[in-house]
């Protein structure tokens, strides 16, 4: 069978080859009427767009690199990440536009990225987890029109971010501790390049201000097994401790694995605390008391920050959302 053509769909909808071509390429100014009529005939004719043709009109490309400047293993470890794809894929798709993953957790895999992104590859770029005086973010920032899914340290009021309040959740999780009655609370934080790693550490200083010693902090980089050795630190170094924040869900399920091995029974001997609500922490053993850190909702906020940016916007304003506690049988 012939392939249909635009002025296949201009005679099924009773319109010019102008007026198709205009909708197609975006025009807000089609009348609804004609628009209705173009649609379904589109849908009648089984008429496809050639993306290739269109974009030497539009000079756009059609998708949008998301890049990932983390190790490749944690797209898979961390169920953080299946959100914030399954929310920007759906979303992105309803103005027909394309995701492309792109991982950028080593020298080599951060040059190819920018290559494809100056080449004019794509019409944006939704950065995730960017680390402090890494040249990555200005570069990308100056190629395409940029947003980031949390702040970009140092760049804040350069590149539009959408985050939780980590210095509040941080707050509600060792208020929460103390409340317990716990005294030798400890933290595992994450990377200190990162805005989740410093705000939540942050955070917990606020509530216990000069019993938030060294002695009491490790630092993990957001896996599990970071988890585990961060937890073998901190009892090694204070055997008595009671209560362990710790910066992510994953890498309290690292803790977790540790105080078993130590004999410490959670929470009768340590409470565990976690941050993020993802689906680890109903599925360690015991369940976990985590912060709720609002997933979807931030992967929702970060594309509208991007697609406004797609749409001529400068400098839309950062969002941050807040945190919410919930209480399991860990702490």
């Amino acid at each position: 069978m012939k392939r249909p053509t635009i002025h296949d769909v201009a005679a099924a909808a009773g319109v010019s080859r102008g007026t198709v071509s205009r909708l197609l390429n975006g025009d807000r100014y089609v009348s609804p009427a004609a628009r209705a009529a173009i649609e379904r005939a589109i849908t009648e004719t089984g008429y496809v767009v050639n993306r290739a043709a269109r974009s030497l009109v539009t000079q756009r490309t059609g998708s949008v690199a998301m890049v990932l400047s983390e190790p490749d293993q944690m797209l898979f470890e961390d169920p953080n990440y299946s959100t914030l794809i399954r929310v920007a894929i759906r979303r992105l798709a309803e103005r027909d536009i394309s995701l492309v993953m792109m991982l950028a957790g080593n020298e080599g895999d951060r040059d190819r990225v920018v290559r494809y992104v100056r080449g004019g590859h794509a019409d944006g770029v939704l950065l995730v987890t960017t680390h402090a005086g890494d040249p990555l973010a200005d570069a990308l920032a100056a190629a395409a029109p940029a947003v980031s899914c949390g702040a970009v340290i140092g760049r804040e009021n350069v590149i539009p971010y959408a985050a939780a309040d980590d210095r509040l959740g941080a707050r509600q999780m060792t208020e929460y501790l103390v409340s317990r009655g716990h005294k030798r609370i400890a933290m595992i934080t994450g990377p200190m390049d990162t805005p989740g790693g410093i705000q939540r550490l942050e955070g917990f200083a606020d509530v216990l201000g000069r019993k938030a010693s060294k002695k009491l902090i490790a630092h993990g980089d957001w896996t599990q097994a970071s988890g585990e050795r961060a937890m073998a630190e901190l009892l090694e170094r204070t055997p008595d401790l009671d209560a362990v924040f710790v910066a992510s869900d994953l890498m309290a399920a690292g803790a977790l694995t540790t105080l078993r091995a130590a004999g410490r029974r959670v929470p009768d001997d340590v409470a565990v605390g976690g941050f993020d609500d993802s689906s680890v922490a109903t599925s360690t053993l015991p369940p976990l008391t985590t912060i709720r850190q609002p997933l979807a909702e931030m992967a929702n906020a970060t594309i509208t920050l991007l697609l406004a940016r797609l749409d001529g916007a400068e400098k839309p304003e950062p969002v941050v959302l807040p945190t919410e506690l919930v209480i399991r049988d860990s702490a």
